[in-house]
């Protein structure tokens, strides 16, 4: 399993706690007190968490400890849940192409455009990105709905259809869910 790494930003103490402790922690421990190196440092770890006295509203993986003191223990533990509570919001969030899709929200998302999906949209949307050859009706109608394919119905094109008028009037993209011979695809 990766280490995370545990930006200390402008709190030197802290720093110097941790690095003590350092020998017990599952983290890699990183002292930072420029905003630019914390920026670069941002774009370039995967897995980290920023740790500072008091919020500067720079990133959204960030522990601020503006009631201190503070036990070691409880320390560790507010790291821990924010940690936890981070990799979850991330296994709940799928980027397509230009878009993020929340999937607990069931919102597509496009800088700070949100458009809100139905359940079947959504599902929709998820089959196709995981698929890397055009899906046909037939196979939405028998994974996605559970239909068995010998039924006569008009549904998958039904909702492709109003799935992709909804993305043309929230975002104008007429791209996004492809129609290819063999079926749709979202590249």
């Amino acid at each position: 399993m990766d280490r995370i790494n545990l930006i200390i930003f402008k709190f030197n103490t802290l720093y110097e706690i941790l690095k003590e402790l350092d020998e017990y922690l599952n983290f890699e421990i990183i002292e930072v007190s420029n905003e630019k190196i914390l920026e670069e440092m941002k774009l370039t770890s995967k897995k980290f968490l920023v740790l500072t006295k008091k919020s500067n509203e720079i990133l959204d993986l960030e522990l601020d400890f503006d009631n201190l003191p503070i036990k070691v223990t409880k320390l560790l533990e507010r790291i821990n849940i924010h940690i936890i509570k981070s990799q979850f919001n991330q296994k709940s969030e799928l980027h397509i192409g230009r878009y993020k899709l929340d999937l607990n929200s069931r919102e597509l998302i496009e800088k700070k455009i949100k458009l809100k999906l139905t359940e079947k949209e959504a599902n929709i949307i998820i089959f196709l990105y995981n698929s890397k050859t055009p899906i046909g009706i037939n196979k939405l109608q028998s994974e996605v709905w559970g239909y068995n394919s010998e039924l006569e119905t008009h549904t998958v094109e039904t909702h492709i259809y109003r799935l992709r008028k909804k993305l043309f009037e929230k975002f104008n993209d007429n791209n996004f869910i492809q129609s290819k011979k063999d079926g749709y695809q979202i590249k």
